[in-house]
This record gives C-alpha cells, sequence and structure tokens, in this order.
C-alpha cells in the first residue's frame, strides 16, 4: 500500500468529494446504504487492512466505558490504570488514545487486542453500516484516512451522478 500516492489523491480529490457528500446528504438516493454495502465488499476484496493500517497510525478511535473494561480485561488491568497508562480525554470530553500510532498496533499492522478492540475500531471504516446518510461527514473525513473509503467513494461517484 502506498501511503504517500493515497494522501496525494486524497487531498487533491477533497474538494470534489466534499461537493459529492454535500449533494448526496442533502438528497440520499432510497438505495444508498445498499450501494454503500456493496461497494464496501468490492473493495475490500482488493484492499487487506494488513498492508495499511492507517487508522491505526493516525487515528484514535473512542473508547467507551464498556471498550475500556473489554480491553484492560484483556491485558489484565484494571479500568483506571488502562486509561492512565493509554488514554487521555479530549476536548470533547471523549476518551482516546494518548498518542498515535496505536500502542496496540504490532510492526506487522496486527492489533495485539483484537479480540477485545474498540467498537469504533471493528466498525471502522463504517461504510457498511445502516443510515450512511447520517455519516456522510465522517465518510469524507475518512477519505483522507483510509485508502478503502476514498475507492468505494471513487466508485460511488461513478454510479450516483
Amino acid at each position: 500500500m502506498d501511503l504517500d500516492k493515497h494522501n496525494y489523491k486524497a487531498n487533491r480529490q477533497h474538494s470534489e468529494n466534499e461537493k459529492f457528500y454535500k449533494r448526496l446528504k442533502q438528497r440520499p438516493p432510497k438505495d444508498l446504504d445498499q450501494k454503500f454495502e456493496t461497494l464496501h465488499d468490492e473493495v475490500f476484496e482488493e484492499i487487506d487492512c494488513l498492508t495499511c493500517a492507517n487508522c491505526c497510525k493516525t487515528t484514535s478511535p473512542i473508547f467507551y466505558e464498556r471498550d475500556i473494561e473489554r480491553a484492560s480485561k484483556a491485558l489484565k488491568l484494571k479500568p483506571g490504570t488502562f486509561f492512565e497508562k493509554y488514554l487521555k480525554m479530549d476536548p470533547d470530553k471523549d476518551s482516546v488514545l494518548q498518542q498515535a500510532p496505536c500502542a496496540f498496533l504490532s510492526p506487522d499492522n496486527y492489533c495485539s487486542i483484537y479480540e477485545s478492540r474498540p467498537n469504533a475500531c471493528r466498525e471502522y471504516p463504517h461504510t457498511n453500516r445502516k443510515k450512511m446518510y447520517q455519516l456522510i461527514d465522517l465518510t469524507l473525513k475518512n477519505t483522507m484516512v483510509c485508502p478503502a473509503v476514498l475507492a468505494i467513494t471513487e466508485r460511488l461517484k461513478s454510479i450516483i451522478k
């Protein structure tokens, strides 16, 4: 995965993608969820997240209480100790990682707490969910991080005029 190429392409297309998603948000087709799900499945047949892991290298999921409990249990830590060691409160009062890349990302792009990872990681990049029109802003943001989301967006633009 060539992340420099992705970053260049994502930056170059950002304004166009922003206009596309703004229009899509105002007038979502009735089958938008189905279109996203189909493109999500197609793209992830071609892209292997383990060759990239850019999400884990550059962003932080929100850790909700149940995520903290699950991850701390897997690491045999008390939730408070887990929070002190790995998390902080962001300006929105969300619990997020203290730093990027993620402390649980190994050099081969595997997650050391994969079975206990937060829901935000489990659902990322959020392109096969219901009510996608509610996730348009997040999807646009994720085009800058995830090559798969950028590919889904390119394909979506070709089928929704």
